[in-house]
């Protein structure tokens, strides 16, 4: 029982930002969809797209637009933040590939 109350804790917990961070688009979904850095310090998305399809990591507020094909992965770099929370989708599929990065 424990396993799998540690296992849930695991899945839904957001990433943290202490190295690279890896994020996987499958099933046009972002996940983890809620990534938490340290505002004011700069850091690194390692997007993985296990779709087929390409995708755009896309974010106004963050100011980063980046294709990724299917099947392959991008380094996205993020500018050191202020606190607060940053939307971002899936420009191709943004009907379900949502997500926030949340500076604190």
């Amino acid at each position: 029982m424990k396993r799998l109350v540690l296992a849930f804790a695991l899945i839904a917990t957001p990433a943290l930002a202490d190295g690279p961070i890896e994020v996987h688009l499958k099933n046009h979904k972002f996940s983890p969809s809620v990534i938490k850095v340290k505002a004011n310090k700069p850091s690194m998305i390692i997007l993985y797209n296990d779709d087929d399809a390409a995708d755009e990591f896309d974010s106004s507020s963050l100011k980063i637009e980046r294709v990724v094909p299917g099947h392959a992965k991008a380094n996205i770099r993020v500018r050191a933040l202020a606190p607060g929370k940053y939307p971002f989708m899936g420009e191709f599929h943004a009907a379900t590939a949502q997500g926030v990065v949340i500076a604190e």
